[in-house]
């Protein structure tokens, strides 16, 4: 039986996922990624090909037939689960979508990837996390308590409910043993930043962008003995951005 401690990760192809599977890799853990994707080759980390599986969580019933895959990969243990997956649909020429020009359709496919996913998988492994005493960590944003200029409507309301469920998990998962807390990144370097975020970069009060890793370190501090005594919060990686 593998020793190690377990985390699953979603969206872990790029950016803040791909910083996040280092500095666990780098702890010792044993690393299960989800992704639309199949294993990213040039994000590769040891034991990840095996370790990886490809489910659309825009699908609803892919996400609840995943849960099966994933629990057989398990022994009975998660330590960590990692709610990072998230889109956010462009219009033409990569234009922001506001709530006129959002069509149910995107509305949906957004909310469950970036919201419902996160208590499905948390519900259908609640007692692997509860036997490992684990964390979980839900990824929102800055977009969710402002309107942002480049993040859409459906992304910024979604990453909103994610913080509003993140209160529910930590009170409901609590008597399991199981912590449940937000991080809400700002501008970050990542594949994802728009044209123009040089603009929102220069009244940061830090005055830089962030870097994947510097997130990836307040996950690893939330998954960790240090913050034991720490849940149904969110925390503001954003450089100052909230103020």
């Amino acid at each position: 039986m593998d020793g190690r401690k377990v985390m699953l990760l979603t969206g872990a192809s790029r950016g803040i996922g791909h910083a996040t599977v280092k500095r666990f890799a780098r702890e010792g853990w044993r690393i299960i990624t989800c992704s639309r994707q199949p294993f990213p080759e040039q994000c590769p980390w040891g034991g990840g090909r095996e370790d990886h599986i490809q489910v659309d969580l825009g699908d609803p019933n892919a996400t609840i037939e995943a849960i099966e895959e994933i629990k057989s990969r398990l022994d009975g243990r998660l330590h960590a689960l990692v709610n990072n997956a998230g889109i956010s649909p462009k219009g033409p020429g990569g234009s922001r979508l506001n709530t006129i020009e959002t069509d149910l359709r995107t509305w949906g496919q957004v909310f469950h990837v970036n919201f419902f996913a996160s208590i499905v998988l948390a519900r259908g492994l609640k007692d692997e996390l509860s036997a490992a005493k684990g964390a979980v960590v839900n990824v929102t944003s800055i977009a969710g308590s402002r309107v942002h200029p480049f993040a859409g409507a459906a992304y910024s309301t979604s990453k909103a409910a994610l913080k509003a469920l993140t209160r529910e998990m930590a009170h409901d998962f609590g008597p399991m043993g199981v912590r449940v807390n937000a991080i809400a990144p700002g501008e970050i370097e990542t594949s994802i930043l728009s044209p123009g975020t040089e603009k929102i970069v220069e009244g940061l009060p830090l005055r830089r962008l962030g870097q994947p890793r510097e997130v990836a370190d307040v996950i690893w501090f939330l998954c960790s003995e240090a913050s034991s005594y720490v849940t149904g919060t969110e925390i503001e990686v954003n450089a100052g951005q909230h103020v």
